[in-house]
């Protein structure tokens, strides 16, 4: 069964090429032209990924964003906007949104991305709904972790980034395979972004961050998860 996106996007040239490509490439499109339709149609549809542009008529994008995220944590979002400032990002990005593509883009850099985030989510489902390694328990479908039974906030970023490590424990990867695998083959990061997301794992998930047990670095290659 072909896999289902919602365009939420009011320019109409731009509606109609996405939906037109899209559909090329395989996948049922469903379209949306402000905020208010956009809602109605997540709630019709259950689309398995929503591109969202956040200046939209009747209800803007950050608020389709938060509406969505109030009781869907699964839906990939890709935020699409001509907003191409640092704190749009950064506030779509900690609401929830999975990834963030500035106006004027590249129809090929579009597809690899919603290909890199669709490939995410059926990692997700393929994984145990729960699990877990030292003090920390993991709640795949939910996407939620918790520390000895407290709650420790991620971004969908660091929970992407964590997900790839618990599915391949004691596997080595490099620095620049967590980008293809987490980011994507078009990302725009460098090494240094896989450091900081695995620095921040370790803080809020290790015990002892600086003696990190479950998040190894392996010197000269990159990084080795351990569960025990």
């Amino acid at each position: 069964m072909a896999e289902k996106l919602l365009i939420i996007e009011d320019d109409p040239a731009i509606q109609r090429g996405l939906q037109m490509n899209l559909r090329l490439e395989g996948y049922e499109v469903v379209g949306a032209h402000d905020g208010e339709e956009g809602l109605r149609l997540w709630r019709q549809h259950h689309p398995d990924l929503i591109v969202l542009d956040l200046m939209l008529p009747k209800l803007d994008g950050i608020e389709v964003l938060r509406e969505i995220r109030g009781s869907d944590p699964d839906t990939r979002i890709l935020i699409l906007s001509s907003k191409d400032h640092e704190a749009d990002k950064v506030l779509g990005l900690s609401l929830g949104a999975d990834d963030y593509l500035p106006k004027p883009f590249g129809l090929a850099e579009l597809l690899a991305r919603i290909r890199a985030a669709l490939r995410r989510a059926r990692r997700e489902q393929a994984s145990p709904a729960a699990s877990g390694f030292g003090r920390v328990a993991l709640d795949v479908a939910a996407r939620r972790v918790t520390v000895r039974g407290a709650p420790v906030e991620l971004t969908a970023r660091e929970f992407d980034l964590l997900l790839h490590f618990v599915t391949h424990p004691g596997r080595v990867f490099s620095r620049e395979q967590l980008m293809q695998a987490v980011w994507g083959p078009d990302h725009f990061g460098t090494p240094r972004t896989v450091d900081n997301f695995v620095a921040r794992l370790r803080l809020k998930l290790e015990e002892r961050p600086d003696e990190p047990r479950h998040f190894e670095t392996v010197r000269g290659v990159g990084y080795r998860f351990s569960a025990g």
